[in-house]
């Protein structure tokens, strides 16, 4: 009699730990069901127009998801400087239910953004995904991922791509203290039909900084642009990295805005590939055969000699003051003036 009673016991464990497993699964996904809404009555409150399809639970037993389809933002207020629109085929928030310490955001399908009068733009990927922490202890930031990236516009002849992508961005500290972002790319590949002096291909891009100073409220985009110069405004780049073409190229600087809204700042460059990248700039007509001639002949002087193979490197200070880019007070290039729109 109690060895039935044994067995029963036994064969009666696995169901109720079947059954709670379930029970917390209903939980989590209610939960996270209503933090969406919760966040979409709160976009809503600020302007924001959002419609998409029924909402749909799954991920057990392993997560709690929850999969929206046919979503579409759009926010043509003052709060913003020009109209924003986003469509997606559709999109799934998943959460771990062991050790949960992210919602994973993975979206479906093409991606259609609007920003201003800037034409409808496509985006698809192979996979593209976003993590976002949880937590109320956890400043305000986000990872993005993506791989076998490509954006074109929706009626256009080019299109630009990019094998990996990871971004991350998360705020300094305060609302006021900037951000701080890391991103890094690979196998990119630039629209063709343009003049590419360094060739449409770029084998690597990374960069990490800080933005700096307060922004402020949405409207005249030139006089947002004096109030955060004013206030303190910077962009660190504490490290640039990319190989293009023939130039290999590490960096770091620090830029600001000037009395004319000019980009002004300095920074430090090593440089692999000098001479091949100064005589396609100066073929390509970036910068005059004068100016490649003279970057050439002090940047040579600065590398000395080597006994290897290897094309030579250097390290050079960078200034960029009224619109013209020099290296120890060589001037490479003018840029050309950066017309700050109403909005």
């Amino acid at each position: 009699m109690m060895r039935g009673r044994y067995w029963i016991v036994l064969a009666a464990v696995p169901a109720v730990l079947l059954a709670a497993d379930i029970v917390y699964w209903r939980m989590a996904s209610d939960r996270l069901r209503g933090g969406l809404k919760d966040w979409i009555a709160a976009q809503r409150s600020q302007g924001w127009e959002i419609e998409s399809g029924p909402a749909a639970l799954g991920g057990w037993p392993r997560a709690a998801t929850v999969t929206v389809p046919s979503l579409h933002m759009k926010h043509t207020g003052s709060d913003l400087p020009g109209a924003f629109e986003w469509s997606s085929s559709g999109l799934t928030l998943s959460v771990p239910l062991y050790l949960p310490t992210d919602v994973d955001v993975s979206f479906h399908g093409p991606q259609h953004l609007r920003i201003g009068t800037v034409p409808d733009t496509v985006v698809t990927g192979d996979t593209m995904a976003a993590a976002v922490p949880l937590g109320q202890d956890v400043a305000a930031s986000f990872t993005l991922r993506a791989s076998g990236l490509r954006a074109e516009p929706a009626s256009g002849p080019w299109h630009v791509t990019a094998g990996l992508l990871t971004a991350r961005v998360a705020l300094a500290g305060g609302a006021n203290d900037g951000i701080v972002f890391t991103t890094s790319a690979e196998a990119i590949e630039l629209p063709s039909g343009f003049r590419w002096a360094l060739g449409r291909n770029i084998s690597s891009l990374s960069a990490e900084g800080r933005l700096n100073g307060p922004f402020p409220p949405a409207g005249d985009i030139a006089e947002q642009a004096r109030t955060w110069r004013d206030n303190g405004g910077s962009l660190e780049i504490g490290h640039l990295a990319m190989g293009w073409g023939p130039l290999g190229l590490t960096a770091s600087a620090t830029l600001a805005l000037d009395d004319q809204l000019q980009p002004m700042g300095s920074g430090n460059a090593r440089i692999v590939g000098y001479a091949d990248t100064l005589d396609r700039l100066a073929a390509a007509g970036v910068l005059t055969k004068s100016a490649a001639i003279a970057a050439k002949a002090v940047l040579s002087l600065l590398a000395g000699t080597s006994d290897t193979d290897e094309p030579p490197e250097v390290d050079v200070p960078l200034t960029l003051q009224y619109r013209t880019l020099s290296m120890r007070q060589v001037p490479l290039v003018r840029l050309p003036e950066l017309d700050w729109p109403a909005r």
